[in-house]
């Protein structure tokens, strides 16, 4: 009995991030709208997008080969994966064990790869060119996502996700490598998710665009596939921060329907004011230049970095 309870609670955690992640795209995009006074679309837009795409017919390039057709579904299935083990509402779940930071990295970067490899197969000059611009900004977002991972094990001495929210939400006093990595891991965030200033998910400019241009020639329901992905890779961002550095809120594990309901109503919180942050942030800056992103990166794995340096001498003194 307990196992089919433990299942059914991993298997809410899989649905939840699922159906949740095209509101959350929505609610950034009307929290934009409403600081750049306009009325925007509703909400649920992204829904009724999806469904759309889904009754679409996909439509192939002839010189398409089987990993075009495969990589949205490698696509959505890592990324849903990476999303679905990151605690959300609850630590301790059954497949808690397999919650690991380095995991989800692979994770992320497995997935990035198939839609690098996607964009170069038809052969368009736009599909190597976002390819191109999408391996630079992963082989500097990779490293420094390793470096915040190490910062964050050397505090609570594994890389678990729900063993280091446990540390975490137990206390480990101010700590400015912390904050460090937590900065660091922003960074990362808005890099992985191409938002601005990294990359700007609304607009259709040839010289600007990385994630669009690589998914050009995409359609139907492959379009959806890989849409959701992206959407479901701004939750997993949003819930990993939410896991580390705001663990107030979540069920510990053999928590009752009530824990479970709290802990569900403290991440949709969590969410919603990650969304409302980031809307307010886009709005704020402007996008860079595609050259400047190096730099922008190369400050996150130096924060990285000072936070893991910081750490060892912190436990020297």
């Amino acid at each position: 009995m307990d196992l089919m309870a433990n299942l059914l609670v991993q298997g809410t955690q899989m649905l939840l991030v699922l159906a949740i992640a095209p509101a959350l795209t929505g609610l950034v995009r009307k929290v934009k709208a409403r600081l750049t006074r306009r009325r925007g679309a509703s909400v649920l837009q992204p829904y009724r997008d999806l469904l759309r795409l889904l009754h679409k017919e996909a439509v192939l390039a002839q010189n398409a080969s089987w990993l075009f057709r495969a990589a949205p579904y490698v696509i959505f299935a890592a990324t849903w994966v990476a999303a679905a083990l990151v605690p959300t509402f609850a630590t301790g779940l059954i497949f808690s064990w397999s919650a690991d930071l380095i995991a989800i990295t692979a994770l992320i970067g497995s997935a990035r790869f198939m839609l690098a490899l996607a964009g170069m197969d038809v052969g368009t000059s736009f599909g190597g060119l976002g390819s191109s611009r999408e391996v630079m900004i992963s082989s500097l977002a990779e490293p420094a996502m390793i470096v915040i991972v190490f910062s964050l094990a050397l505090v609570a001495h594994s890389t678990q996700l729900s063993t280091i929210a446990a540390v975490f939400h137990g206390g480990v006093g101010l700590r400015v490598s912390l904050a460090l990595a937590l900065v660091a891991l922003l960074m990362v965030a808005v890099a992985e998710n191409g938002r601005i200033p990294v990359d700007n998910p609304a607009t259709h400019l040839e010289l600007t665009m990385v994630h669009e241009a690589m998914v050009l020639e995409y359609s139907g329901r492959h379009l959806a596939l890989i849409e959701l992905a992206a959407q479901l890779k701004l939750v997993l961002f949003l819930s990993l921060v939410a896991c580390l550095f705001l663990p107030w809120g979540l069920a510990p594990a053999g928590a009752g329907i009530s824990g479970l309901v709290l802990g569900a109503g403290a991440y949709g919180l969590k969410l919603a004011a990650g969304a409302v942050l980031l809307a307010v942030f886009e709005t704020s800056v402007a996008k860079m230049r595609v050259f400047r992103v190096p730099d922008f990166l190369g400050a996150a794995l130096m924060l990285g970095l000072l936070g893991t340096l910081l750490l060892f001498v912190s436990r020297i003194l």
